[in-house]
């Protein structure tokens, strides 16, 4: 009987995709590893939430200001106040996305590793964390060629 139950635990597990009437549909079958996944790789929490907060006030201000400009140039025409080129409402939104993108990069870059957050902008971690993510493209180089 005991042996019966550890079969049903080896036994991988199929999920089926689409349709519930349709036989034919493709199945994936997981597998679980006996080994167990250390979790002493990665971002620690505290940290990742730190780079969430960074990441929404560097990229969220000039998201927002892009969006803005759409809204404000369409107010400022309807109303006749100013006639504004649609080139220039394209060019001064894409500029404020632009600025948003870099302010993702700068959230994740700027964000203290340690325990203590470190200071307001954070620019003493940037080049500490640039060496982290060099080495672990470099422990993932290794891994792929072993």
């Amino acid at each position: 009987m005991k042996g019966a139950k550890k079969n049903k635990k080896e036994q991988p597990k199929e999920v089926k995709i689409g349709f519930s009437s349709n036989n034919s549909a493709p199945k994936i079958v997981s597998k679980k590893s006996s080994k167990s996944t250390s979790k002493k790789s990665g971002i620690p929490s505290y940290v990742a939430n730190r780079m969430a907060r960074r990441i929404a006030f560097t990229t969220g201000i000039p998201t927002l200001s892009g969006m803005g400009v759409f809204i404000g140039s369409y107010f400022l025409i309807s109303k006749g106040i100013a006639d504004i080129s649609p080139t220039l409402t394209l060019v001064s939104s894409a500029i404020c996305f632009l600025i948003g993108l870099l302010g993702l990069s700068y959230g994740i870059l700027s964000a203290s590793w340690d325990f203590n957050p470190g200071s307001f902008l954070g620019f003493e971690n940037i080049k500490p964390n640039i060496n982290r993510m060099k080495d672990a493209f470099k422990t993932s180089q290794k891994d792929i060629t072993s």
